[in-house]
């Protein structure tokens, strides 16, 4: 009788997961742009503000992703090329940095937006990712690279800090040496903190826009364990790199702010006037690229992060109660997160007079070949 009640348990949880599994596939089919439009201007009751932005967002990814795509791919490449050739008036180890960052956000577009986001999109064309399970492997090189894109703005950030308030230390720790063994460490750790994920999720692709684009099990879904993991990775990555960043960048302007009305003080002192001061000018640029690079990876990191945790929570059902928040947050988190790999270039264009101006050569090169052939 025991063993009957067992079969009978084991074929309710397999049906219920083949359920599921139905529903996942059903809401993947309707991903077109046919539906998206038909829910959009649907005049039910039920159709609410809510899934209006919801069903207006799906619409607006089928164009926005494609040319995300194709515009992160090229300014990031433009972005390492530029920096790579040394002339753009910053130090070696900046410059080692931020390629680093353009290398790992360039893979994150690669990885995430090219081969998980676009397919997901666009799943009546990529039907046939169902029958290759390597969606595991994926996830764990996804995460990996979206760490180290993320780990890297936290190493440029604690850079930052020691060459503009520990003078003593800069000599040692900002030198490229120190940067290979810095991102070379990130790196590393990115790759074993991520490993998880491999055995957590299974081979087999979803093609549905959610935080998992993996197949699960049912143990795993309603797990604590995995949860508590899940949670863990979340913390470190973001919560833990947000947290550094504003602290160093709080402790960062207080340094210059008070070394900069000391140094004013001392050259009126000395010269009887205020004259503009060098020095002080080149810190200015340093900080500015600093903050506009970490305040542009917070914001749009935040909703992302967010919505992704209380995704989380609700999954866990009893065990964590938790109020669903608006679909279309999460999908716009997708958005902006994706849209911070596109946006150091443009970044860069805005605080660097020396990048803009090889920016400019990249892209007059072609018209010039041209007429300097013709000619």
């Amino acid at each position: 009788m025991g063993q009957n009640l067992r079969t009978i348990d084991w074929n309710v949880t397999t049906m219920d997961q083949n359920l599921r599994t139905i529903d996942w596939n059903v809401a993947t089919m309707e991903r077109s742009l046919s539906s998206c439009f038909f829910h959009l201007t649907a005049e039910y009751y039920w159709v609410t503000l809510d899934h209006r932005i919801y069903w207006a967002l799906m619409m607006i990814q089928y164009i926005y992703y494609p040319i995300l795509a194709i515009v992160g791919v090229l300014v990031n490449l433009l972005t390492i090329g530029i920096l790579s050739r040394g002339r753009c008036g910053l130090s070696k180890c900046v410059t080692r940095y931020l390629v680093a960052m353009s290398a790992a956000d360039l893979l994150v577009i690669i990885l995430d937006l090219i081969l998980r986001h676009i397919p997901i999109v666009y799943g009546e064309r990529f039907m046939y990712l169902y029958s290759i399970p390597v969606c595991n492997i994926h996830a764990v090189l996804l995460y990996t690279v979206t760490d180290c894109s993320v780990w890297f703005t936290v190493t440029f950030t604690f850079d930052r800090f020691v060459a503009i308030c520990c003078q003593k230390l800069k000599s040692k720790y900002c030198t490229e040496k120190t940067w290979a063994v810095v991102v070379g460490t990130v790196t590393v750790l990115s790759c074993l903190k991520n490993i998880f994920w491999y055995f957590m999720l299974t081979g087999r692709y979803l093609l549905v826009n959610n935080p998992w684009f993996c197949l699960v099990t049912m143990e795993v879904y309603y797990s604590r364990v995995w949860a508590a993991i899940e949670f863990l990775h979340n913390i470190l990555t973001p919560i833990a790199p947000f947290i550094l960043i504003l602290m160093l960048n709080a402790v960062t302007v207080r340094h210059i702010l008070v070394s900069s009305r000391g140094r004013k003080r001392l050259r009126v002192h000395s010269s009887g006037e205020s004259r503009r001061d060098p020095e002080m000018e080149s810190r200015r640029k340093s900080i500015i690229l600093l903050f506009v690079i970490c305040g542009n990876f917070i914001l749009l990191w935040a909703m992302f992060t967010v919505s992704t945790i209380r995704w989380r929570m609700l999954n866990l059902g009893p065990v964590v109660e938790s109020e669903a928040p608006p679909a279309y947050l999460q999908e716009l988190g997708f958005m902006l997160q994706l849209l911070s790999c596109s946006t150091n270039t443009a970044i860069y264009a805005v605080t660097q007079s020396q990048f803009r101006e090889q920016l400019k050569n990249v892209l007059k090169y072609p018209f010039t070949t041209i007429v300097k052939f013709i000619q």
